[in-house]
């Protein structure tokens, strides 16, 4: 094989060489070899001589010389064969165009300037002088092949499949624009971009990714842009495609297919019909004819009618060549691309991924559905079981959702309630109350059932001629004991702490030996910050950091920089607890102190009208003033131990009742480090927490479960005191009732206190930290069965009200509030028992999660983000 020297030929007025196609002789067929020798004859100077060397002392340069030339023939080719194509305007519908290589619209349409003269190209086509191009470049008014495509793919193919021009061929074929960037044909409305205006005809997308679908005219949910030019809108349209190649090339590693389709449909961009382009692939065969199979790109080719989502609706992997045959014979088979279906299936699965979330979406804000209940297990469960019944499932009617479908909703949490049931005998069980004041002023209550194995829906009542009456109150709560069983609760957590309340727990500790009568411990925490709260100089720190949010949430520029500056977090917190959220929202704003100073020390705040009023001024300054910080950072000091309580209790797996008593004493130690050990500083926070501790919180409970305990028992700082000791004998006492089984109790704690026999097992010794304390008894305490009963009954039972679970109390109100007749009622009554034994059944203390007590999903008080001044 002989090789062709590179002939210069200068161009008059351009200071660029360029290389004819002379070396891409050396990978075409006889046919493109004879058609560039006449070439390379009619352009070699006289004196000029050809060069005989051999392939192999060709260096690196003149190879990629050789490969860039035949990349940019092969792309012309393709473009300039399809006279409606923008690109190949430029060449055949103009007179006197500009030079290719020199000209704006190949730079911006985003064909790659590889230094080649193709002025000969430019040249208009005149029926009086002889059209001086190459036969295969002429412009053909028929289907005749062109016999330089193929071979031309064939060259770029055989250099692009070896690995080591993998990266040159992707950056030859770049169709990004030179210095053009998507930002700068659109305008951010937003500070995060989020919506995007475009420059051509002012519509906004969501964000510079959907403008570019716009610009490009690519994608069937995308309004195509009509004011775009034909330069850019293919520019974008062909970095997509080139992002496109960059991503297949890395998921399999080599292109099939260098002309893949872009992930989306073509939009129309006017009321033109859609056509679907084939892309072409290399042969992978032998070629047949004259050195390479030949293909037809004239305009009136009828490839351009075959389009692949007819085959790609059938479920075929691969176009069907007999349909390309039929169109056009001249189609090889070859040239359609084996990964066509994986690609655009994997797309078209985001595009139809994005059109069911946007299908969601609209349901939950048209039926005006919390946007939280998307959290819900079910809810993705529904999901899958849609997607698995595949296309043409029908939604269920209005009748059998209220009919066939509840029916069997109620038998399954029926049979969860019933399972739940069967470990009380073990177990036990608390009895937790929920009450509250719904808008027309009736009281309602809300009673569950708690247990180690989940938490269960009893009943909703209207207790509005019960909670000013105390035998009225106490009628009712007996009832439900009896209903639970009395031998199985063990105590009946309050939810408050008013008189009717109290007096009634007497009266049920006096009826039912064996129950306790508690108050939940968030509810006590609760009250302790109260009071705290309302200390003078906390007051005053809360009401200025009060001032700080109002003002902040209360103006559209600073409510921007805070989202700026935050990275879009909001600076108020919620929970659950009213005393917990004023605290939680300290403790943000003192992580978020030197956010919160860059935002009224920047730029946009000292030029804003803003900053030169009276109260911008003294909000500013306040924001400044160092003695706030330190005052919030006292504060937290002693509120963060107290919250740390509910987070500890809320977070054990099991066994929250064996912590309480240890972590009350925890925090208060903490509370006088974090103070210095100074008196006369602790001294009175202590006295609120013993005051809520002993008249409220505390119960024989409490002490039992914490000498029980033997992750605290077996510790080197556990502290026995008579609180401790009296709260064990006084359930020992209350829970067993046979005195015989009363005294073994007693001999058995000295085996448990001493470590003796299976407690001082390996396995035993081993586990007192690792699981719960009522899982510990129930697997090493065998050899003490009357301490191990009792054990493990006190062991299992919470600390925490029904509160905890934030049940909707909506549905409770409707319950009550409607007229209705027997079995609307009936009815009712069963969606209300399986709504909220689903959402207990899920709840993250059912599944063992931790209890977040400041959530953002809650709507957060007005008095720390709306100013009333």
């Amino acid at each position: 094989m002989c090789t062709s020297p590179q002939v210069q030929n200068r161009r008059p007025g351009s200071t660029r060489d360029a290389i004819t196609l002379s070396a891409a002789h050396d990978f075409r067929g006889p046919h493109q070899t004879a058609v560039i020798d006449r070439q390379r004859s009619a352009s070699r100077p006289s004196e000029g001589h050809e060069s005989q060397s051999s392939p192999r002392r060709l260096t690196r340069i003149s190879r990629r010389i050789i490969f860039l030339l035949s990349v940019s023939v092969s792309f012309l080719t393709l473009s300039l064969s399809t006279p409606t194509n923008p690109i190949s305007s430029v060449f055949w519908g103009q007179k006197n165009p500009v030079p290719f290589v020199e000209s704006a619209s190949s730079s911006a349409a985003g064909i790659p300037d590889s230094g080649l003269n193709f002025a000969w190209l430019n040249r208009d086509p005149n029926p009086t002088e002889p059209d001086s191009r190459p036969a295969a470049l002429r412009p053909e008014s028929s289907s005749s092949p062109s016999p330089l495509a193929s071979p031309l793919m064939d060259g770029m193919t055989s250099i692009c499949s070896g690995w080591k021009y993998r990266g040159l061929f992707l950056g030859v074929m770049s169709t990004s624009t030179s210095g053009d960037t998507i930002e700068e044909h659109g305008t951010p409305i937003d500070e995060e971009k989020k919506r995007v205006q475009c420059k051509y005809c002012a519509k906004e997308v969501g964000g510079f990714s959907r403008l570019k679908h716009h610009l490009a005219a690519v994608g069937s949910d995308v309004t195509a842009c009509i004011k775009v030019p034909a330069v850019v809108k293919v520019g974008m349209r062909n970095a997509l495609l080139e992002k496109k190649k960059e991503r297949l090339l890395k998921e399999v590693g080599r292109i099939e297919h260098p002309e893949l389709p872009l992930k989306r449909k073509f939009s129309p961009a006017s009321s033109e019909q859609r056509r679907c382009q084939p892309k072409l692939a290399p042969m992978t065969g032998s070629a047949e004819g004259n050195g390479g199979t030949e293909i037809s790109v004239g305009e009136s080719s009828s490839i351009n009618n075959f389009c692949p989502k007819q085959s790609l609706e059938k479920g075929m992997n691969t176009l069907d060549p007999q349909s390309a045959e039929t169109a056009n014979r001249s189609t090889p088979r070859s040239f359609i691309g084996e990964n066509i279906y994986e690609v655009v299936k994997e797309e078209v699965k985001d595009e139809a991924a994005w059109h069911a979330a946007r299908c969601i979406g609209r349901f939950f804000f048209e039926a005006g559905i919390d946007t939280a209940n998307i959290k819900l297990p079910s809810f993705q469960g529904m999901v899958n079981a849609v997607i698995g019944c595949g296309t043409g499932y029908k939604v269920p009617t209005y009748d059998e959702l209220k009919g066939r479908i509840l029916h069997e909703e109620i038998t399954e949490v029926i049979k969860h309630v019933e399972d739940v049931k069967q470990s009380w005998g073990r177990t036990g069980c608390s009895i937790l109350l929920d009450g509250w004041i719904d808008q027309k002023g009736r009281s309602l209550i809300i009673f569950l059932v708690n247990c180690p194995l989940g938490t269960i829906f009893l009943r909703s009542v209207d207790a509005s001629n019960a909670v000013e009456d105390p035998d009225t109150l106490f009628l009712l709560i007996c009832d439900v004991i009896e209903e639970v069983g009395v031998e199985y609760v063990v105590q009946v957590v309050a939810h408050e702490t008013s008189d009717c309340m109290e007096a009634t727990g007497k009266r049920i500790m006096e009826k039912y030996r064996s129950i306790f009568w508690t108050l939940c411990a968030d509810y006590c925490i609760n009250i302790i910050l109260e009071k705290i709260q309302a200390l003078d100089y906390v007051n005053k720190l809360l009401s200025d950091a009060k001032a700080i949010t109002r003002f902040i949430y209360s103006n559209a520029l600073t409510l921007k920089l805070m989202k700026k500056h935050m990275r879009g977090n909001d600076l108020v917190r919620t929970s659950n607890l009213e005393s917990v959220a004023p605290f939680a929202t300290l403790q943000n704003m003192v992580a978020e102190r030197e956010n919160l100073l860059s935002i009224f020390n920047s730029p946009i705040w000292n030029t804003s009208d803003l900053a030169s009023n009276t109260k911008g001024k003294n909000i500013s300054k306040l924001v400044q003033n160092s003695s706030f910080w330190a005052a919030a950072v006292d504060v937290l000091k002693v509120t963060n131990p107290l919250i740390g309580i509910l987070h500890q209790i809320s977070g054990r797996d099991r066994s929250p009742m064996g912590f309480l008593y240890d972590s009350i004493d925890r925090a208060k130690e903490q509370i006088k480090k974090n103070l210095g050990s100074e008196e006369a500083r602790y001294s009175h926070i202590w006295s609120l927490i013993d005051d809520i501790w002993d008249n409220y919180l505390h119960s024989p409970l409490h002490s039992a479960a914490y000498f029980l305990n033997p992750s605290l028992f077996y510790s080197s700082d556990f502290y026995v005191d008579a609180e401790v000791t009296n709260g064990l004998l006084y359930c020992i006492v209350k829970m067993t009732k046979d005195q015989r089984d009363q005294e073994l109790v007693v001999l058995q704690l000295d085996e448990y206190r001493e470590g003796k026999g299976e407690f001082s097992g390996e396995a035993a010794v081993g586990q007192r930290t690792k699981v719960s304390p009522d899982m510990w008894w129930s697997l090493h305490g065998c050899q003490c069965p009357e301490l191990q009963r009792l054990a493990v009954k006190i062991l299992s039972q919470n600390c925490y009200g029904a509160s905890r679970y934030m049940l909707r109390k909506a549905i409770s109100e409707q319950l009550h509030a409607e007229a209705r007749n027997l079995m609307e009622q009936q009815q009712f009554c069963d969606m209300v028992f399986v709504h909220y034994n689903r959402r207990l059944w899920h709840s993250p203390s059912s599944l063992k999660q931790e209890v977040e007590f400041v959530q953002e999903d809650l709507k957060p008080s007005e008095e720390w983000i709306v100013d009333n001044n």
